[in-house]
């Protein structure tokens, strides 16, 4: 049987769990449709999910049409929750973008748009609520998405409970973008099945973006939709050679796995491979999903999605029978928002630590206090709620603030050599300067230090770059090892481990390093009759807008504005824009810090003092 794993994706609200379980009720996997209000829908299982009625964690849910088996994964809409989106996108075959007819193209379907056209990802287009009062047919407004938009029908009553998709022919749409085929539109007479042939041929490459119309709620446009996800999909068939992508993974350590090639079976030793790290373990049990949420027992095969149990100690973006790329992994910004969380109850960094493992961009960093990282306000509030539900730790958190970068301002160099002033047995000496990105090299001869030696040398060169002279990470550095030697048999790979932060961070002084902080890219979208108040109100909070466009009755802005203003801008929009202003935003630099440069607390034992960082040495050993 041919398989497609497709994603489901939108701007919070757009209907994507409602379109889902249509989806099911129409190809006979659930009896009745569930309701996001009622908390009964197949995907958002989770307790959490079901009381705020969004969606936090993907879900896979499976139904077939005709030879055709749809693995479709339910993402979350908010953006607080894009790294699961990310994940997600790593082992789709395309995307279903739900768009409102009611509410149109908002700032977060655009930035999801940018993101699928950077990949190439083919895309279906569903405009949602044909049925609702106020909706719209967007055509236009689809075309300043995305170029290849192509419609296949227009809409009868819509705005009304009756509305209905009507088609059309979209053969002129095809000639604009082919020129093979435009010669055919213009000297033959194409039939109805040679156009969805060429466009089935554009969309599955993601140069054209086939648009359905319908309503998840009353059914309406669900049939022509369903055969467009067989039809506009590329779809997987049987190959060799185990190549597997663990995206996704269970409290209770199952993972999830898309086999991109080869068959997975229980009770076999796999390799799994995290970069070129290889290790081995023994797969207990292997559950393929295949009707709705259910997965029944049996081997996986190329398009597969499985449940997997037994491979200890495995996480997400861990590969399964060779290393390969975690497609296009960053395609979203890591958090860049940090909090410091308090619980009079213990065991909380240990349960941080446990939700790390099922979400990676959670970092969690311990010192003096436990600091954990943020893409959001409501992300905070789950966090906070899945610690007290599941692990009956109740905390409090600081309040969130911006997580900056450090880059060298110019070149220093350090040098420790063995004697009475250094207590450990080994020359280290370090040279650092700018970048770009983080990299080491050696200035010294290979073999004037055991392999182990050099090793202990560069990783923790690497993990002491986590907190510069300010406490933020270095990021644009290169540092050298110009000077190295031991003493055999008296020296041992702990001498370099804890010597180096000492040499690294008096060659970073030197230096000397510039504090920047994190810049958003902005989309805003507010009513024309307001935008004049609200680009004041940007500019107040150090908002640079780039493109103001006017569509009426909305204003469209982009631009970029410094994290750390952000959540005030947003409280102030509502009463700028009477209550209508959108602002999605995303991750765009780093620039510098104007003023004082902000201090992070260290948590390394603080190599800069060399008594205080011994005694903590002396501590830990």
């Amino acid at each position: 049987m041919k398989t497609v794993n497709i994603g489901i994706l939108a701007h919070v609200d757009a209907g994507k769990t409602s379109l889902t379980e249509r989806l099911l009720h129409a190809t006979g996997v659930i009896d009745h449709v569930g309701s996001v209000d009622r908390g009964d829908t197949q995907t958002d299982t989770d307790d959490l999910e079901r009381r705020r009625g969004i969606t936090i964690r993907s879900a896979v849910v499976s139904f077939t049409v005709d030879d055709v088996k749809v693995n479709l994964i339910d993402t979350p809409g908010h953006p607080d929750f894009i790294s699961e989106v990310e994940r997600a996108l790593a082992v789709l075959d395309g995307v279903v973008l739900v768009v409102s007819a009611v509410e149109g193209v908002q700032a977060h379907t655009r930035l999801l748009m940018r993101t699928l056209a950077r990949l190439g990802m083919p895309v279906v287009v569903f405009v949602n609520k044909i049925d609702r009062r106020g909706a719209r047919y967007l055509v236009n407004d689809l075309r300043l998405l995305a170029p290849g938009i192509v419609p296949l029908g227009t809409v009868s009553d819509i705005g009304c409970a009756d509305a209905s998709p009507v088609p059309r022919g979209f053969a002129a749409d095809l000639a604009e973008h082919d020129d093979t085929f435009l010669a055919r539109y213009l000297d033959t007479t194409l039939t109805y099945d040679d156009c969805r042939a060429e466009l089935a041929r554009q969309s599955t490459t993601g140069r054209l973006h086939p648009v359905f119309f319908g309503s998840a709620v009353t059914g309406a446009g669900i049939p022509e939709l369903v055969d467009g996800i067989t039809r506009y999909f590329p779809l997987n068939t049987a190959s060799d050679g185990l190549r597997a992508t663990v995206f996704k993974i269970d409290r209770d350590g199952t993972a999830y796995v898309r086999l991109h090639s080869g068959t997975l079976a229980a009770r076999t030793q796999v390799d799994h491979y995290r970069g070129e790290v290889r290790s081995t373990g023994r797969v207990v049990d292997v559950a393929v999903f295949d009707h709705g949420a259910r997965a029944r027992p049996g081997p996986a095969s190329t398009g597969d999605i499985a449940k997997v149990r037994g491979l200890r100690g495995i996480r997400i973006g861990d590969q399964l029978g060779g290393p390969h790329a975690f497609t296009d992994h960053g395609l979203f910004a890591p958090p860049t928002l940090e909090t410091v969380v308090t619980s009079p109850s213990p065991g909380l960094y240990e349960a941080l630590e446990r939700l790390s493992e099922q979400d990676p961009f959670i970092n969690v960093r311990k010192g003096a206090d436990i600091v954990v990282s943020l893409y959001g306000e409501v992300q905070k509030e789950v966090i906070a709620a899945t610690l007290l539900d599941e692990y009956g730790i109740a905390v409090d958190f600081a309040p969130t603030t911006v997580v900056c970068v450090e880059n060298p301002s110019g070149t220093g160099e350090s040098l420790h050599e063995m004697g009475p002033s250094n207590p450990f047995v080994a020359t280290i000496g370090l040279r650092v300067e700018p970048g770009p990105g983080r990299a080491y090299g050696l200035e010294v001869e290979l073999g004037c230090l055991p392999l182990a030696f050099h090793k202990a040398v560069e990783d923790t060169v690497l993990a002491t770059l986590d907190q510069g002279l300010h406490g933020w990470a270095v990021h644009d550095v290169r540092v050298t090892l110009t000077h190295a030697a031991y003493s055999s048999p008296v020296s041992v790979a702990a001498d370099f481990r804890n010597l180096t932060p000492l040499v690294l961070l008096e060659a970073l002084r030197r230096a000397g390093t510039t504090v920047l902080e994190p810049v958003a890219h902005f989309d805003l979208e507010v009513p024309a009759d307001t935008a004049g108040p609200t680009l004041a109100a940007l500019a107040a909070h150090g908002a640079i807008p780039e493109t103001v466009t006017t569509h009426h009755p909305t204003c469209l802005v982009d631009g970029t504005i410094p994290l750390r203003t952000i959540q005030a801008f947003t409280t102030v929009l509502p009463g700028l824009s009477h209550g209508s202003g959108v602002l999605v935003s995303r991750f765009d630099n780093h620039r510098p810090v104007a003023g004082v440069a902000p201090r992070r607390p260290r948590t390394d034992g603080n190599p800069l003092d060399s008594k205080e960082y011994l005694l903590h040495v002396v501590r830990r050993v």
